[in-house]
């Protein structure tokens, strides 16, 4: 799997490019991770229902191809991008996500914070407080989109709205629960657990 470090990048032209690779990838291209931050920027998924964004202010909003309710993105906030072949992998989108959340599971782990998943609500969760989100795409057999980790960010805008479309669903990060907050560390340290539980090898 490839692996890019892209930094802090433009959501709206960074789903493009998702797009692009998704519809002209073939048998033989690589899959590929990215992981990059994005300027503030509330998401709605394709579920989304305009009752759960509140009070989003001059953040923009943007409607998208994930799966999901609404969320928000801003800096000091990991993304993980996934450009899958599913074919390739011989499982399907649900063991994709099991797999995702386990890694971020394993993550927390590794700083000694001891997180779960909940039924029917797809995410990683610190006792009740929410610390990842997941949407995923699938077209033509191939994912893109992915997950969104708290790492060092501002919080506040989460208030704006129904967080994953849960009202009054609390919002934590790393920063808050006195973790690793370099972005750069983070984002080597969950690669290798995605890669680990997905079955590739990183390759930059």
């Amino acid at each position: 799997m490839h692996l890019q470090q892209l930094g802090l990048c433009d959501y709206e032209s960074s789903w493009r490019k998702m797009q692009h690779y998704t519809d002209q990838r073939t048998a033989a291209s690589q899959d590929q991770l990215w992981l990059l931050q994005h300027p503030p920027v509330f998401t709605l998924g394709l579920a989304a229902k305009p009752e759960h964004l509140l009070s989003p202010g001059n953040i923009p909003i943007i409607k998208v191809d994930r799966g999901g309710q609404v969320t928000y993105h801003g800096p000091g906030q990991l993304m993980a991008y996934l450009l899958l072949d599913l074919h390739q992998k011989g499982f399907g989108i649900k063991k994709l996500v099991a797999h995702i959340e386990q890694a971020i599971i394993k993550l927390l782990q590794d700083y000694k914070i001891t997180a779960h998943t909940q039924p029917g609500a797809p995410g990683v969760y610190v006792g009740k407080k929410k610390i990842a989100a997941l949407g995923l795409r699938v077209r033509r057999g191939c994912t893109f989109h992915g997950l969104s980790l708290n790492v060092d960010m501002d919080l506040e805008p989460f208030s704006r709205i129904n967080p994953c479309g849960h009202p009054g669903l609390e919002i934590t990060q790393l920063a808050d629960l006195g973790a690793a907050t370099d972005l750069k560390q983070v984002a080597t340290d969950l690669s290798l657990h995605l890669a680990s539980q997905l079955g590739y090898t990183l390759i930059s």
